[in-house]
């Protein structure tokens, strides 16, 4: 029986999720290390939930540090199969103002120092990415978020950069002549990582600020990021608990066999210890069954 189905991931200004019943905290270790936090346990609507917020309670770990690899694994391991991530991201135009949300559909890979893979070390596997967030997730998503009444985009770009900086005014610009809609520090490597885990993920980002580029826009700071995101809170909460009610209980979408023809590598050519690490995340295609 599976400790949880659907994961959420808690980003600035969301470092807990309320209303949970039967709540249980587990300290998990991963073969990829040791998760943000102690992943919180409970039920939802009716369904079980893994509650683990990215940057640790806190905010002590700066997106570049954040171990994405293992708190993706801690949920695949406690046998979550969704995934919705909660972002605070900056506006690159003018129509998606502070504090609308917006469900991205797409995604720019600006960072520079994290690691974007569980494979590697004796396995080649090259998942596809065209579309890098689950349809059938964003949807429910999107149908939650215009519920609480926000102002609502159900598609956009959405540039992850490194950070821990914010960006420079001629970034912003290069971003926003790209036709990209937001710019953040932490849908990537989560979304890729979620996508060789056979895990469907989405974002729901929420607005706090201009960026940099705008001309009347005062420069972004963490206080302003902080504060819109605490103002936004009960309605993150909100959109949680509905699709958590609405979540059919079968996917249908692609996400749950992305590795199925990925794997480049034959079984009986990958090292002992890569199978071993890999167990919680391809096990099913490196065991020595499928040899």
């Amino acid at each position: 029986m599976r400790d949880a189905e659907i994961g959420i991931i808690g980003g600035s200004g969301f470092y807990q999720l309320e209303g949970l019943s039967d709540v249980e905290e587990r300290a998990i270790e991963t073969p990829f290390g040791t998760p943000s936090d102690p992943v919180v346990l409970g039920t939802l609507e009716g369904r079980r939930v893994a509650f683990l917020p990215r940057h640790g309670r806190g905010h002590r770990i700066i997106p570049t540090e954040v171990p994405y690899r293992a708190n993706i694994c801690a949920l695949k391991l406690l046998g979550v199969t969704r995934i919705v991530s909660i972002n605070a991201v900056g506006s690159l135009c003018e129509e998606m103002a502070p504090m609308d949300i917006v469900v991205p559909d797409q995604l720019i890979d600006r960072t520079r120092r994290r690691i974007s893979t569980f494979f590697g070390e004796g396995v080649v596997v090259h998942v596809g990415f065209a579309e890098p967030f689950c349809p059938e997730l964003r949807e429910i998503a999107r149908t939650a978020a215009t519920a609480t009444g926000a102002n609502v985009y159900g598609r956009g770009t959405y540039v992850v950069m490194e950070g821990p900086q914010f960006s420079t005014k001629a970034e912003s610009l290069m971003y926003r002549s790209w036709g990209a809609e937001i710019v953040g520090m932490t849908a990537l490597p989560e979304a890729k990582l979620a996508r060789e885990a056979e895990m469907c993920y989405v974002s729901v980002a929420f607005v706090t600020d201009y960026d940099c580029w705008h001309p009347t826009h005062e420069s972004v700071t963490t206080e302003m990021i902080i504060g819109n995101l605490l103002k936004g809170a009960e309605t993150a909460r909100s959109i949680v608990r509905s699709i958590a009610r609405d979540m059919p209980e079968d996917r249908i979408c692609p996400c749950g066999s992305a590795l199925s023809d990925a794997i480049m590598t034959p079984a009986h050519l990958v090292p002992e210890e890569t199978k071993r690490r890999l167990a919680p995340i391809a096990g099913r295609y490196l065991s020595d069954a499928r040899q």
